[in-house]
Order: C-alpha cells, then sequence, then structure tokens
C-alpha cells in the first residue's frame, strides 16, 4: 500500500504496520464535542485553546485532536479528540490535576456549556 510521505510523495507502508494502524483505529475512542464559545471571544479562545492543547496531548491514552471552526457561524468549534480508549477520558483525564488547568483555561468561553460524546468505530 501507498501512503504520502511528509513531503507528500507516496511511499510504501509494510503489511504489518497497516493492520495495526487499521486496528488501531477501529479500537480508539473518539470524543466529539461542539464548541460555542461567546460572541466576541473567539480570539481570547484560539489563545487559550493553544496553551491547554499540550496538557490534553500529554495525557495517557491520547491519540490526536482535531479543532475546527464553523464556517456558518465563527463562534462555533468542533473539538475532536482521539483516545486509546474511553476511560483515558472519562477517568484518566477528566479526574486529574490536568484537567482542573484546562478547565481553567477553557470551560470560561462557553454558552452553553458543550454536550461532550464518544463514537466508536464500525467497521
Amino acid at each position: 500500500m501507498l501512503s504520502p510521505s511528509k513531503h507528500g510523495a507516496p511511499r510504501h507502508v509494510p503489511a504489518t504496520l497497516r493492520q495495526a494502524q487499521d486496528d488501531t483505529q477501529l479500537d480508539m475512542i473518539l470524543e466529539v464535542a461542539i464548541l460555542d464559545v461567546k460572541p466576541g471571544l473567539e480570539h481570547d479562545f484560539l489563545a487559550a485553546f493553544a496553551k491547554a492543547q499540550a496538557i490534553i496531548a500529554s495525557m495517557t491514552g491520547y491519540i490526536s485532536h482535531q479543532l475546527k471552526r464553523c464556517l456558518e457561524n465563527s463562534s462555533r468549534f468542533i473539538l475532536l479528540v482521539e483516545w486509546q480508549k474511553l476511560e483515558d477520558h472519562t477517568e484518566g483525564f477528566r479526574k486529574s490535576e490536568e484537567y482542573k488547568e484546562w478547565k481553567s483555561l477553557l470551560h470560561h468561553f462557553y454558552d452553553p456549556f458543550p454536550v461532550v460524546e464518544h463514537y466508536e468505530a464500525i467497521s
């Protein structure tokens, strides 16, 4: 199988590595949060998130994250976080001292407070 390299050129990915990547993607949990930021505070939110992302990235079970901004509503963002397992987020992160710092950096920007849901791969 060919996969793009960091320079965009295709590179070969060995079958055993492909299978390991596929298994990881099937087992991982996707956390999804729609973040409605108070209008006028988007710039401050992004600055705070730039600091906060280092916190979540340091947590056990963290795989990756993306923050995306809505095109139709510039105060709305979606946060997608991949975790190895659900408990890495709900127990490990949410009950940690690091979560208290995350919360102090970000939670005051939201109105209403976001609903966070978790998704698993089905195939």
